[in-house]
C-alpha cells in the first residue's frame, strides 16, 4: 500500500482537525491505507472546495502519461533544421552555472513525416502516434522551473516548487473534487514505477485522496488477497453473509461513530477484493483488441497490457489513471550518454498509446476520456561532450488527445534551436488547469482550509490552453 505522506506534517496543517472528514482521514491511513482511502469518499467535495456550480465537463476520466527522465522534444514532435548544428548557442545560467558558457548544438539523427489531415510532423520513432495525430492536440511550448529531475517530478506532480507544507499529487486533486463513479474501485490509480512517491501522495488532502498502486497479473492490489486455498463461491459466501451483518449494525447504529467509519472501510476493502481482479482479466477481450494495444510483442506487451487496462478503469467508473513509464531513480529517458537510448523506449509506448487512442474513439469513449502525454521536462539543443543531450526545463512538449480537446491542432513553439520557449508558454499549471477545465472544474477556485487558512491546490499560471480546446 500506498503510504500516507501527510502523516509527518505537524496536526495543525491537517484538513480541519475535530471533523468527521478529518477522523477519515486518518482512518484511510491508519488501518487500511490509501488503497481503501480512495474509495472513502463516492461523491466528490466539488461544491465545497468551489463554493460554485461546476463548470460544464467535456471529460468525465483522465489517463495520465508521463514519461520518466525528460523526453527530448526536439528529437520527437519539435523538429529543428539540422543546418544550424554545431552553432555555439549561450548556456549563461542553465542550472545552477551562472558563468559564461557557450555549448555547441548537436544535431537530430531522426526523421519527420507529416501526418494526417493536419501534417504535424512526428519523427520517426513515433509511426503508430502519427498515425493518430489528428486526434492529437501538441503543446510545443511547455515549462517548469526545475533543472534536475526529482524536484521537476514534483512541480509537474503538484504545480508546486515550494515545500512548506506537503502538497498533493495532481490526481488527489480530482479524486478528492470529484470523487468515484464507481462503489467498487478507487477513483485514483497508479501503474509503473514512480520517479517520486509524491506522484502518488495525497499530501495535506491526506491519504484518503493517495493513489492506489495496481499491478498486473492476477493480484491487481497487494494486501487483498484471499488467504491460500479460499475457494471463489466460498469467499463469495462469506462476503454475502459480511454484507448482513453489516447492514444489520447499520440498522442498529446509524450514527457517524468510529465503529462506523471503520466498518465502512473494511467493506470496501471487501469490495476491491471482489471486482479489482475482474477488471484486469483480459480474457474476454477480442485477439485483435490486443494486438491494437502491442500485446503479443516483446517490447509492448507491459505498457500495452497497462494502457488496455486503464481503458477497463476507465468503463469501469475510475477519474484518473496514472501511468509512469521508465520510472525508477532519475528516469530510462533520462539520455545523457546518447539520444539513441530514445529508440527502445519510444518502442515500448508507441503502438500501445495509439492503440489507446484508437480503442478508446471506436467504442465513443475518446470524447470522455482526456489523454495526457508528458514527462518532467524536454532536453537540450547541446550535448555534454557526448551524442545526449542535458535537461531542459525552458522549452518542451507535452500533448493532449479526447475529452474536449481539439485534435491536430499545435500550441506555442520554441526558439530555431530548440532551447527556450518563445510563443504561448504553457506553464506545468496551466496544463493542470487545463485538465481540471476539462473535467469540469475552474481551477481558480479549488481550494482548501488548513487551519483556517485557504490554500489553492492550483499554483496561479496563465490558467488554461483554450486555443486547443473545442
Amino acid at each position: 500500500m500506498c503510504a500516507d505522506l501527510n502523516h509527518n506534517a505537524p496536526a495543525d496543517l491537517r484538513i480541519r482537525p475535530g471533523t468527521r472528514r478529518s477522523f477519515l482521514h486518518h482512518m484511510g491511513a491508519g488501518f487500511t491505507g490509501a488503497a481503501v482511502g480512495a474509495l472513502l469518499f463516492e461523491e466528490g467535495k466539488a461544491r465545497e472546495i468551489t463554493g460554485a456550480p461546476h463548470l460544464a465537463a467535456k471529460a468525465r476520466a483522465v489517463i495520465y502519461l508521463f514519461m520518466c527522465g525528460g523526453v527530448s522534444h526536439i528529437d520527437t514532435f519539435d523538429p529543428k533544421d539540422n543546418r544550424l548544428a554545431g552553432t555555439l548557442i549561450d548556456a549563461v545560467g542553465f542550472g545552477d552555472n551562472l558563468a559564461e558558457m557557450k555549448r555547441p548544438v548537436i544535431p537530430s539523427r531522426r526523421t519527420f513525416t507529416r501526418y494526417g489531415r493536419s501534417g504535424t510532423p512526428v519523427s520517426d520513432w513515433f509511426p503508430h502516434l502519427g498515425g493518430v495525430i489528428d486526434e492529437i492536440a501538441l503543446i510545443r511550448s511547455m515549462w517548469c522551473h526545475e533543472t534536475n529531475h526529482f524536484p521537476a517530478v514534483i512541480e509537474t506532480a503538484t504545480g508546486h516548487r515550494n515545500r512548506i507544507v506537503e502538497h498533493p499529487s495532481f490526481g488527489s486533486w480530482i479524486s478528492y473534487a470529484l470523487g468515484t463513479e464507481n462503489r467498487n474501485l478507487p477513483s485514483f490509480v497508479h501503474m509503473g514505477k514512480a520517479s517520486s512517491p509524491l506522484q502518488l501522495s495525497g499530501g495535506y488532502l491526506g491519504a484518503t485522496y493517495a493513489a492506489t498502486p495496481f499491478q498486473l497479473g492476477e493480484i491487481p492490489i497487494r494486501n487483498l488477497r484471499p488467504p491460500p486455498g479460499t475457494r471463489a463461491g466460498e469467499r463469495d459466501d462469506r462476503m454475502k453473509v459480511l454484507e448482513q451483518l453489516n447492514r444489520r449494525f447499520r440498522e442498529d447504529y446509524d450514527v457517524e461513530s468510529a465503529m462506523a467509519a471503520r466498518l465502512k472501510s473494511y467493506e470496501l476493502a471487501a469490495r476491491m477484493q471482489l471486482h479489482a481482479p475482474e477488471a484486469c482479466n483480459f480474457s474476454a477481450e477480442p485477439e485483435s483488441v490486443r494486438r491494437l494495444y502491442g500485446i503479443g510483442q516483446k517490447e509492448t506487451e507491459e505498457f500495452g497490457k497497462q494502457l488496455l487496462l486503464a481503458r477497463r478503469l476507465v468503463e469501469r467508473g475510475v477519474r484518473f489513471i496514472q501511468i509512469c513509464h521508465a520510472g525508477g531513480g532519475n528516469g530510462a529517458w533520462d539520455s545523457h550518454g546518447d539520444m539513441e537510448n530514445h529508440g527502445p523506449l519510444c518502442r515500448q509506448v508507441d503502438q500501445p498509446i495509439a492503440g489507446l487512442i484508437r480503442d478508446l474513439r471506436q467504442r465513443g469513449m475518446l470524447d470522455e476520456t482526456l489523454v495526457v502525454w508528458t514527462s518532467e521536462f524536454g532536453r537540450t539543443p547541446w550535448s555534454q561532450n557526448t551524442t545526449g543531450r542535458d535537461h531542459n526545463p525552458r522549452g518542451y512538449s507535452s500533448w493532449m488527445a479526447g475529452g474536449g480537446v481539439r485534435g491536430g491542432v499545435v500550441h506555442g513553439s520554441t526558439d530555431e534551436f530548440g532551447y527556450r520557449t518563445v510563443e504561448n508558454p504553457v506553464y506545468v499549471s496551466d496544463l493542470q488547469a487545463t485538465i481540471l477545465r476539462q473535467m469540469g472544474l475552474d481551477h481558480r477556485r479549488m481550494e482548501v482550509d488548513i487551519n483556517g487558512r485557504p490554500v489553492r491546490l492550483v499554483e496561479d499560471g496563465a490558467g488554461p490552453v483554450l486555443g486547443i480546446l473545442s
